[in-house]
């Protein structure tokens, strides 16, 4: 009898608070809405995309959860305000953006396994299935795809300064290898993307408040500004990449599709937005290649400037089937188990523009930057 006399003297006297239960309302949560989202305990740039990647997604499920006929107008304080903090600490918009959606959105399953669909995964997803963990990922691996290309793009920067015809030859060529890996890496779209999913079911949660109109005068952010504020929805254009390719090669967009893209590159992070300028400010690669009258170095440059061209013909053939051939379809059932798709943006893209026309113009200019030797 004794241990048990012992446990009773030392056993703490029983209350509900110790188990999280309320006097005045026992098992249920008093009062559950939450106090206003913190970014003081944020640390560190990564911690804060992180916050964006949250965010934006939370953010898009909210504005779109009833579809493009019944948007949110107002978005509540408590997502508005810490999502305004955590955007302007990072100097993007307030929305969902390629580098919330592509660039800081996956994970390998197993670290030390090759970085293939198979070993892939999103961390946030939207409704969309299978098809939606494609399309993301698909793309994360179109950026992976880009890496000896950027790589390039420093290396021949610098051996035009030094001036290193050798190096210079290499880069061009690593670049032009890097731009056909990126058209085969887009190419697994088709096996991992259905157009009816994208088109129907994903592409809403994709769609910004900006020349939308399901929402012509855009969201207003609870507690940020009684007037509504207009973002563009996601959009490859806002991927570094291509604008890092096009400035490095030279090639001029028309005034419009220049404005657009010029316009997403507010929407990619600050840091990548000034390598592009950096390109942008070095030594034009293609007088140096006319003035040096070396054949190999044309030759490689408009290999480069072809590849390019050749992407961007398949990106337009792949947006076409997408955007253009599923809603199509889509209108030629009478009964499907999708939702009806969304007819604001028909043969829009995400981000906003006609993107057949668009897609069609920044191809034929690429073409226009091909090289001729003099005489």
């Amino acid at each position: 009898m004794e241990p048990q006399s012992q446990n009773l003297k030392t056993a703490p006297f029983l209350t509900l608070g110790r188990f999280h239960i309320s006097e005045d309302y026992g098992f249920l949560l008093p009062n559950p809405l939450m106090p206003l989202l913190n970014c003081r305990f944020l640390t560190g740039y990564r911690e804060w995309r992180l916050a964006h990647l949250v965010l934006s997604f939370i953010t898009m499920g909210y504005v779109w959860q009833d579809g493009e006929t019944q948007p949110k107008e107002i978005l509540p304080r408590n997502l508005a305000l810490p999502f305004i903090e955590v955007s302007k600490n990072l100097g993007l918009p307030p929305i969902l953006v390629h580098s919330d959606l592509v660039l800081a959105n996956w994970a390998t399953r197993n670290p030390g396994g090759p970085l293939e669909i198979r070993n892939l995964d999103t961390i946030f997803s939207f409704p969309g299935g299978e098809s939606l963990r494609g399309f993301i990922l698909v793309t994360v691996l179109v950026e992976k795809a880009a890496v000896p290309g950027i790589k390039a793009l420093v290396q021949a920067v610098n051996a035009i300064l030094q001036p290193s015809p050798d190096s210079l030859l290499q880069a061009l060529q690593r670049l032009r290898v890097s731009i056909q890996d990126i058209t085969g890496a887009l190419g697994q779209m088709h096996d991992y993307v259905n157009p009816d999913v994208f088109y129907s079911v994903i592409r809403i949660f994709l769609s910004g408040w900006k020349d939308n109109p399901a929402l012509p005068v855009g969201l207003v952010y609870e507690g940020v500004s009684k007037e509504p504020l207009s973002y563009s929805g996601g959009s490859a254009a806002q991927s570094t990449i291509l604008h890092a390719f096009d400035e490095f090669l030279g090639v001029r967009h028309s005034k419009e599709s220049a404005d657009f893209l010029h316009r997403m590159r507010d929407y990619m992070p600050p840091s990548h937005r000034a390598f592009v300028e950096e390109i942008c400010r070095a030594p034009s690669l293609r007088t140096h290649v006319l003035s040096s009258g070396n054949g190999q170095l044309l030759t490689a440059y408009n290999q480069c400037v072809e590849s390019l061209a050749a992407l961007r013909t398949y990106h337009l053939a792949l947006v076409t089937k997408y955007l253009i051939t599923a809603p199509s379809k889509a209108k030629a059932r009478r009964t499907s188990h999708l939702p009806r798709p969304p007819q604001a943006l028909e043969e829009r893209g995400t981000g906003g523009s006609a993107v057949v026309s668009f897609l069609k113009s920044v191809r034929d200019k690429t073409l226009e930057a091909l090289l001729h030797p003099s005489g």
